[in-house]
Formats: C-alpha cells, structure tokens, sequence
C-alpha cells in the first residue's frame, strides 16, 4: 500500500469521527435544551417539531445542530490558521517555532497552533450555544408561568396566527430574543 493511497484511506476516517463528534455534541445540545420541565419541553417540541405532534422535534434538533457543529468547527480551523500566520509575522519565524513547535527544529509549530487555536475557537461558540439554550430554557419557563396566569390574555399578547395557538412559540423567542440583548 503506497502512502497515497494509505492518505485516501486516513482522511475518510478522520472526517468520519469528525461526523461522529459532531453528531454526539449536537445530541448533547439538544438535550440540554429539551430539558426535563413540561414548559422547556414543550418549547423544544415548537421550535424544532415539523410534524403535526412535533414528536419529531429530537431529531430535527440533532440534524440541524449537527450541520452547526460541523460548520463551526470548519470555520474555527480556518480562522486559527489565519491568525497562526499572522502571529508567525508579528513574532518571526524562529520565535513562533519555539513557542508552538516541538523536536529540534520546531518545524510542526504551525499545526500545533492551528490546533491549540481552532480548539480554543470551537470551545468558545459551544459556550455561546449553551448560553443561548440557557437562555431559551428561561424563557420557557417564564412564558409556562405567564399562561398560567391569564391563559387568554396570553394567547391575545402572543398569538399571531388565525386560532392563536402559535403563542407559546412566539413569547418564548421574543423573551429569549430580549434576553439576549
């Protein structure tokens, strides 16, 4: 088996745990976001549900925060590259070398950097995103206390749509929404 071909066999497994890493930590996000209270619950049903009971709601949540993951991981691995060049310029060669490369000569420094720095760029939108479902959660809940209190009147402030019944989806991204600012 020449390298060549030994490459063409690596890559399809890297990008394969890659899909798999992805598709574990969109699952996890998910659940985190469904929560365990009947109003977070409901909420998760609304907003990723397509179906006339929104029972699909897991996996509509789990493809579509795959596809995130994945995008997020790409787009931190392009954006470390391009600040390891930019450090490699503001420092000079051999100072870069000594900080990020490993061996005599330090020659793998940048894809130790690229790696350091797309961790550290991943690691920060997945704290966004649990921020974010954080914030969707509390506004479930409150959205669940405030129909309790006045069911009609809160279909009334709410609903958009010929019977209303769009209320609860709509409170809960418009309080996560302000929440966010």
């Amino acid at each position: 088996m020449g390298v060549p071909v030994a490459l063409a066999l690596a890559l399809p497994a890297a990008a394969q745990a890659d899909a798999k890493t992805d598709k574990t930590n969109a699952a996890q996000e998910c659940r985190a976001e469904r929560g365990t209270t009947a109003a977070t619950r409901e909420a998760f049903r609304v907003r990723y549900g397509t179906n006339a009971n929104g029972r699909n709601a897991f996996g509509k949540c789990v493809s579509r925060r795959t596809k995130a993951e994945s995008d997020q991981r790409a787009v931190a691995g392009k954006n470390a590259s391009k600040d390891c060049k930019a450090e490699a310029a503001q420092v000079g060669e051999a100072a870069f070398a000594a900080k990020y490369g490993s061996g005599k000569k330090g020659k793998n420094a940048h894809g130790k950097c690229v790696s350091m720095k797309a961790k550290e760029k991943k690691d920060a939108a997945d704290k966004a995103d649990a921020e974010a479902i954080a914030k969707r959660k509390s506004a479930a809940k409150a959205c669940a206390t405030e129909r309790k209190a006045d069911p009609a009147a809160f279909k009334a402030k709410y609903g958009t749509n010929r019977n209303k019944r769009n209320a609860f989806g709509k409170c809960v991204s418009t309080t996560a929404r302000k929440a966010k600012s």
